[in-house]
């Protein structure tokens, strides 16, 4: 495949670092960094769907419980709040290890069901406990403390996060390529063959959710500190519907393919807020729709089906061999 050859190329890592360093400088910074996060988010969510074949309508859980364990972390320690972060990634992934377990051995749309109860369960939790999270006024007023520095402003606060996000989507991209990954495939593809290869698929499956659900808390951390407080709306299962919203534009099971659906979604939502138009929902949804009829491997997996296509027909026909006659 030729995009899967390139992904894994220097020269094409470095045009993604390329672009991320420079994202700020075309885009306001806050969205720029909101592009950002929500890419890890999207790779997260893809590491599970794309390559696990397991499609969770509940990682706002994860997403928003780091949030608010960032902030909580900011708010009463007065840590730094790369420190912060990381102390929300652990908390998503040690909530992650209950949930998947009781989830994993299910398949399908139970799977999906049952990951978005576990979800709005954890929203429940958040506008219940208001003493801890703040309710329907969520947590305000988190701190950006990293050794004194000045971050307040935006752009200079976007490359102090940046390290994160560039860090989380190293990682899915290592577990994709690795030999941990290619089980994840195979587990996808014929769960069946998979277990009678020896291979025990519950466990990979937990973990798989398990990293997964650390990438999507990081990014929900970085989104909380970025914005100075956490919301309800990071725990609300629409979330969980935007991010695979991303996936699906950007292509299943191509990793990169979520950062495009993020910056798509993410742009296209404050064009829209910034024109004053309330209901985005419309446009976004009409758009996700004609790019699935369209496009239906995602922008980036069409890419390179017609580039796969490309390279087929140029290539010469091999020469016919030549047939000899004994003398």
């Amino acid at each position: 495949m030729v995009l899967s050859r390139l992904a894994g190329r220097p020269v094409l890592l470095a045009a993604g670092l390329v672009a991320a360093l420079v994202l700020p400088w075309f885009v306001y910074p806050p969205v720029a960094l909101d592009i950002a996060c929500w890419a890890l988010f999207a790779a997260a969510v893809d590491l599970l769907l794309g390559f696990t074949g397991l499609l969770s309508f509940g990682h706002a859980a994860f997403w928003g419980s780091a949030a608010y364990a960032t902030g909580l972390i900011a708010v009463h320690s007065g840590l730094p709040f790369p420190v912060a972060i990381l102390g929300g990634a652990a908390f998503s992934a040690v909530l992650a290890v209950p949930i998947g377990y009781l989830s994993i051995r299910l398949r399908g749309i139970y799977f999906a069901m049952v990951t978005l109860a576990f979800a709005q369960m954890v929203y429940f939790v958040a506008n219940q406990w208001r003493d801890v999270t703040g309710g329907e006024n969520g947590l305000q007023g988190i701190p950006r403390d990293f050794f004194g520095a000045d971050l307040s402003d935006p752009f200079f606060f976007y490359y102090a996060g940046l390290p994160f996000i560039l860090a989380g989507l190293f990682v899915a991209w290592r577990i994709v390529r690795s030999p941990f990954g290619r089980v994840l495939v195979s587990i996808r593809d014929n769960p069946a063959r998979a277990r009678a290869l020896g291979y025990s698929i519950d466990r990979y499956k937990l973990l798989a959710f398990v990293l997964s659900a650390a990438l999507s808390g990081l990014g929900g951390g970085l989104f909380a500190i970025g914005h100075g407080f956490a919301s309800l709306d990071g725990v609300y299962w629409t979330t969980s519907g935007q991010a695979v919203m991303m996936v699906v534009l950007g292509g299943i099971g191509t990793l990169w393919g979520g950062a495009i659906g993020a910056a798509l979604i993410v742009e296209l939502n404050d064009y829209l807020a910034t024109a004053g138009f309330q209901e985005t929902g419309i446009i976004t949804g009409a758009i996700f729709i004609v790019v699935v009829l369209v496009f239906r491997r995602g922008v980036w997996g069409t890419a390179h089906t017609l580039l796969k296509k490309r390279t087929a027909n140029r290539r010469p026909d091999p020469a016919p061999a030549k047939i000899t006659t004994p003398v």
